[in-house]
């Protein structure tokens, strides 16, 4: 509806980098002078995403950090397409050196399932980082302000409303079918080729509706160029107190977290990868990255990687079940 605006588990997470990955655990690998000297060039961290979404916002304030406490640059590079999957594979194939880093994010779990063959097996080496609750964002000119009269006019207006995502088979566009599903509508899908571009159609009025991480529509939110109608979390973000609960609004267990890791390609040394691992660590104390990070609705950061990798491995189940029940098939 227009406007006028005037799983399966592989290891750790079957996603992505790295079959062979014991390589790494080689005692030849294990140089710890050689993480000491680290980096003595830039470091390149590819987001598998376009400019302005999720990801990248994200990306950018983490790397600009990052880059202050290596003394090196630590280069953004932006390889978007095929739901995240292109950009993974381009780590798959870099050079296991500590020079290059996947920005992972909740997508690659949906890939498991979605995609036929994937040219890459995300498997360990995963840094956890952070992650913030999706958000249910309307245009203004929805005649809806609370969650309970959005879903009353997506059923007043059935395969008339429609909904935006940062492409199909995306944890955004499966938002999308799990909220018709658990609140009995009939919203239309817009795949489009990253978040950032969504976002933008719904504020031009080309949807009704988008599913964004709260970290990318920070802003827009407190510009009212959109309307958030509820967080998909158990509690509300303690950075937008006003906006309820999907429970709140009347749809329960609906919890969807737009989370961000790094991982690195099969083989990179263990000691490069504890290097990162406590590098990331201290980014979690420094107060300008708490402050971007909590005005962006950032509610998960420094796990330890067991426990998170075990988070990460039930988010594989959950997307896959949701791919499977959709049947979504990807090439």
């Amino acid at each position: 509806m227009k406007f006028d605006t005037g799983v399966r588990r592989r290891n750790v997470l079957a996603a992505g980098l790295a079959a062979g990955a014991a390589a790494a655990l080689s005692p030849t690998m294990v140089r710890p002078a050689r993480a000491q000297s680290w980096p003595t060039r830039p470091v390149t961290l590819v987001v598998p995403f376009a400019p302005g979404g999720g990801t990248d916002t994200f990306a950018r304030p983490f790397a600009a950090k990052l880059s202050q406490q290596l003394g090196q640059q630590v280069i953004i590079d932006n390889r978007a397409g095929a739901g995240g999957t292109v950009g993974a594979a381009i780590v798959a194939r870099a050079q296991p050196d500590g020079y290059t880093f996947l920005v992972g994010a909740v997508h690659h779990t949906v890939a498991v399932a979605a995609y036929k063959k994937l040219s890459y097996d995300l498997d360990k080496d995963l840094i956890p980082v952070t992650g913030m609750a999706y958000v249910l964002l309307v245009n203004p000119k929805v005649p809806a302000r609370t969650l309970p009269e959005f879903i009353a006019f997506c059923k007043a207006n059935p395969g008339k409303v429609d909904y935006g995502s940062s492409g199909l088979g995306t944890t955004r566009h499966l938002a999308g079918e799990i909220f018709n599903a658990r609140t009995g509508t009939q919203m239309v899908h817009v795949p489009y080729k990253g978040s950032g571009p969504a976002t933008a159609a719904l504020i031009n009025g080309e949807v009704s509706a988008v599913f964004e991480g709260l970290g990318s529509a920070a802003g827009h939110i407190r510009s009212g160029t959109v309307r958030a109608l509820a967080v998909f979390a158990r509690t509300r973000s303690p950075a937008f107190l006003d906006i309820p609960t999907a429970a709140e609004g009347g749809v329960p267990d609906f919890e969807s977290l737009s989370w961000y890791g790094l991982w690195a390609p099969a083989g990179t040394p263990r000691e490069l990868i504890a290097r990162m691992q406590a590098e990331t660590a201290k980014l979690f104390e420094a107060p300008d990255i708490k402050t971007i990070w909590f005005q962006q609705g950032a509610e998960l950061g420094g796990e330890a990687s067991d426990k998170y990798a075990a988070f990460v491995n039930a988010e594989v189940g959950k997307w896959g079940k949701v791919v499977r029940d959709n049947n979504i098939v990807l090439e």
